[in-house]
């Protein structure tokens, strides 16, 4: 199984590239970008580990290693500024994106390709790519608030002084600041995290807070998020080549789950060899629920400029 990442050269595509060869799962790695000396300086750096990983092609290039993919991820796209929201982007980052899609569909994909928009804002930019590339929406996907929603584990983890692994809490909605903390589901352990010792509300509101801010502290801090991105990419690819069915909050086309449609967005979603292959509808606290409708209609009027931008060209 091939993988190409888009923007393989900068720090998430190639984040993304090592955490898929530590999982040794993608027969074949490649990095493409428009500086291709940097991509194939970080393909290089992925070879020379590869005798102590695994028996994997890790090559460098451009759109040529895109109609052998059978997962393409694209990464590409301009750097969030520490005081900037994801939606601040779009502007800038609408036109890069739309060219990458124009040369993807140039170069031809396999019927049975899926692509993963890790790009920001991704929610806005994964709508686009499920209408305009030649694929099914349900094999266009967005690593929507899956990295939110890791991060979110950890820094409860961290709280708690409690393995991560045993951390089981979901983030759902916009990747940005219309994101909605599902504590009614959230367990320890299996056991719920509101009944846990030392639990709180304040607790609660502090480390929700942080888990939506972690974006900006980590470019504030050192530049660009690079090594939790690449993990929570590897977590959708994976269960995409192994069909493992995972249930994920990933960011796709929504078509009635929870009352939501036609806006990119995270809800939970099986994610297998088909994309997403369902939604599934947990039981939410009204609150909860509010925040998710509240989230989608928070993306609308910009979805509707960056569409009304796109028929401009």
């Amino acid at each position: 199984m091939k993988v190409s990442i888009i923007g393989g050269g900068g720090l998430v595509g190639s984040c993304a590239g090592f955490a898929l060869q530590c999982g040794k799962v993608a027969r074949e790695i490649a990095l493409l970008d428009v500086n291709a000396e940097l991509a194939a300086g970080q393909a290089l750096d992925l070879l020379h580990g590869s005798p102590s990983v695994a028996d994997q092609r890790i090559v460098s290039g451009s759109y040529e290693h895109v109609p052998s993919s059978d997962v393409i991820c694209i990464t590409a796209g301009l750097r969030r500024k520490p005081d900037e929201t994801r939606l601040d982007l779009i502007n800038r980052n609408t036109d890069l994106f739309v060219q990458i899609l124009q040369q993807i569909q140039q170069a031809g994909v396999k019927p049975t390709a899926k692509v993963l928009v890790v790009s920001n804002p991704v929610d806005i930019l994964t709508y686009v790519a499920a209408k305009q590339l030649p694929l099914p929406q349900d094999q266009v996907l967005g690593l929507g608030t899956q990295l939110d929603t890791i991060r979110f584990c950890s820094l409860l983890a961290e709280h708690l002084r409690v393995p991560p692994t045993q951390v089981k809490a979901l983030i759902l909605g916009e990747h940005g600041d219309s994101m909605v903390p599902v504590w009614s589901s959230a367990t320890v352990a299996g056991l719920p995290l509101e009944k846990f010792p030392g639990w709180n509300l304040n607790a609660a509101n502090q480390i929700f807070k942080r888990t939506k801010g972690s974006g900006a502290e980590v470019i504030s801090r050192k530049g660009g998020a690079g090594f939790a991105v690449g993990i929570a990419i590897r977590d959708v690819i994976e269960s995409i080549l192994l069909d493992q069915q995972r249930i994920l909050p990933v960011s796709t086309v929504q078509n009635g789950a929870y009352g939501i449609r036609d806006v990119a967005l995270s809800v939970p979603t099986v994610v297998g060899c088909a994309g997403a292959m369902d939604r599934i509808e947990l039981e939410l606290w009204p609150k909860e629920m509010q925040g998710l409708r509240a989230s989608a209609a928070s993306l609308r009027p910009t979805l509707e400029n960056v569409l009304r931008r796109i028929e401009g060209r």
